[in-house]
């Protein structure tokens, strides 16, 4: 895998036809840079870094207790995932793409034909290349997401209905942003963030969505039932 994704042939290969791109000085530099740009497109950002994922999206004021972080770890995780699989599909597509090109290239007599197949088999190869980059990226944050996980995960919390954190979350979550509300805050915004406070309040208050009490009632219910 660590070859396919080596595209510094495919970058040698198509330096000669920048020719009709940059002028000859910028294509010479090309060339000198070649190992340098073959590096660059390997080691490049393409998704997030652990910082980003713990600073930027797991952020405390909107994400703040663990099971909070947790769930949304599960979700920025089944997102991944799911783009993975269907990376896996186009990839297979250009996996074919490539064979298809390869055979016709070998029969072709057509000139014209012969020079779009090879054009169009570079392309396609650089395409797969840049696919496998991208899954290989795509896996190194699904493993973050699964560390994450488990570093939050510290008992305290259900971890198979998301519900069951999020009243408490909300109410955080809810006080922060009230704290941000100012007099230039506009009257939607006050009206949601307030609205919003004073419900889980009073939703908390009530006992309304302690699941203790809603699990009691179907158990007693069911023993009536008997």
């Amino acid at each position: 895998m660590t070859e396919k994704r080596n595209i510094h042939a495919l970058i040698e290969k198509e330096a000669p036809s920048l020719n009709n791109l940059l002028d000859p000085e910028d294509v010479k530099a090309f060339k000198e840079m070649t190992a340098e740009l073959r590096d660059t497109w390997t080691k490049k950002q393409v998704f997030r870094t652990e910082t980003e994922m713990r600073m930027s999206v797991l952020q405390d004021a909107k994400y703040p207790t663990k099971a909070s972080k947790y769930w949304q770890c599960v979700r920025e995780q089944n997102v991944f995932l799911e783009n993975l699989m269907s990376l896996s599909f186009d990839c297979r597509r250009s996996e074919a793409k490539v064979k298809w090109l390869e055979k016709k290239i070998e029969t072709e007599q057509d000139e014209y034909k012969l020079e779009k197949y090879k054009i169009d088999l570079d392309e396609a190869r650089y395409t797969l290349a840049n696919m496998q980059l991208i899954a290989r990226d795509r896996m190194r944050e699904i493993k973050l997401w699964s560390t994450l996980k488990k570093e939050f995960d510290d008992g305290s919390f259900d971890t198979q209905d998301v519900n069951r954190h999020q009243l408490d979350s909300y109410h955080l979550v809810m006080k922060n942003k009230a704290e941000t509300l100012t007099s230039g805050s506009s009257q939607p915004e006050v009206f949601n963030v307030l609205g919003q406070l004073q419900t889980i309040e009073r939703v908390k208050k009530s006992g309304e969505m302690i699941y203790n009490k809603k699990e009691q009632l179907t158990s007693d219910l069911g023993e009536k039932e008997k």
